[in-house]
């Protein structure tokens, strides 16, 4: 079930330029059943495995080069540290994760819905890097609470401060990888100081990522046909239910 589960979110947000690893926690903390925190780490697991193809698309285009991936890392990699340790010590049960993933599943699910393409020419100059460290580390914490790269979050912001997407995308995902990387390896580390499931679900998270690979790839084929806006409308849908959901569930 978990292949299938990495399988199927991956096409369906690979088209729409949307981290399948934002889906996907709230399948593997209903249905899958991960528990809390471990849920966190098993997802940074999935992107550790399902990003890896897309990179080296990236990489062999040249496109991996320039000072954003650094500027990113800076902030993305201390980030997810201290997220890590604020999910494990200050927020480990599910009530104030459900919560925690409401806020960022609403804003997200609101932002899918009503995003329009830009007109307003783009400019490959961008952001301070001030700006670019400080936005990272602040997607770095979220990533270590909730469990994702951030790359669904840097994306449309770095886009939203005037980057053009060809620049935006592959830095995005490399930094979604290191992060990631980071993430599991602070978990891993977090689990032999503390109680209680901390650590990844290994066998869980290996098959997402597995199976987010392959719906990756297969997700990239689709695209040129894929309904774009009807998927995107979908997700949006989708996330902003899961938040209301949530909502009440952690709140009743």
């Amino acid at each position: 079930m978990a292949l299938g589960a990495g399988l199927f979110v991956a096409i369906l947000t690979t088209p729409v330029g949307v981290s399948g690893a934002v889906f996907l926690l709230p399948i593997q903390l209903d249905v899958l059943r991960v528990p809390s925190p471990a849920v966190t780490p098993t997802n940074l697991l999935f992107n550790v495995i399902a990003t890896p193809g897309a990179l080296l698309r990236h990489y062999r285009t040249g496109r991996l080069n320039g000072p954003l991936i650094p500027r990113l890392l800076i902030g993305t990699v201390p980030g997810v540290i201290a997220g890590s340790v604020l999910r494990v010590f200050a927020a480990p049960g599910e009530a104030v994760f459900r919560i925690l993933a409401a806020g960022l599943l609403g804003p997200l699910g609101l932002w899918l819905i009503l995003r329009r393409r830009p007109k307003t020419a783009e400019s490959s100059a961008g952001p301070a890097p001030v700006t670019v460290i400080a936005l990272g580390l602040v997607v770095g914490v979220i990533g270590g609470i909730y469990g994702i790269g951030g790359g669904s979050l840097l994306g449309p912001s770095l886009v939203g401060l005037g980057m053009p997407l060809v620049v935006v995308a592959p830095a995005a995902l490399a930094s979604t990888f290191v992060t990631s990387v980071a993430g599991v390896a602070t978990y891993g580390v977090l689990s032999l100081v503390a109680t209680g499931p901390i650590g990844p679900d290994w066998v869980t998270g290996i098959l997402c990522g597995v199976g987010g690979l392959i719906g990756g790839y297969l997700g990239a084929l689709l695209q040129p046909k894929a309904p774009e806006q009807a998927l995107r409308i979908l997700l949006g849908l989708l996330a902003v239910g899961l938040a209301l959901t949530y909502l009440v569930n952690a709140l009743g």
